[in-house]
């Protein structure tokens, strides 16, 4: 029987991260605008992959990745204290997502097509 945990909580740590960078980082590193975009937490729940863009330069995005690594104990403390469905929060391993970037590109690759 497949169980709907994983997704459940990947959801949940998605939508409670995006609301504690909001509300709760000071960091200047994170002035940029930064997505949660995916959460893939392993089945043995010991570590989450949490995939993030940044709309901003290269240079704004190692620097929120780094920004954001530097805080993931920090963040993993205060998601323990919003989640209440799990004992024990995954370490949070956080990667750039460059996917909006690359579609970013490619609509504006498709509108200088257009305009020729």
């Amino acid at each position: 029987m497949p169980t709907h945990r994983i997704p459940r909580l990947n959801g949940a740590i998605r939508e409670e991260l995006a609301d504690l960078l909001r509300r709760e980082m000071r960091d200047p590193r994170l002035a940029a605008l930064i997505s949660i975009t995916d959460v893939d937490t392993a089945p043995d729940l010991t570590t989450a992959k949490v995939y993030f863009s940044v709309l901003g330069t290269d240079e704004e995005a190692e620097d929120a990745l780094k920004a954001l690594r530097h805080a993931a104990g920090y963040l993993r403390r205060l998601l323990g204290t919003r989640l209440r469905m799990i004992r024990h929060v995954p370490s949070l391993d956080f990667r750039l997502d460059p996917s909006i970037a690359r579609g970013a590109r490619v609509l504006q690759l498709l509108n200088d097509l257009d305009t020729r």
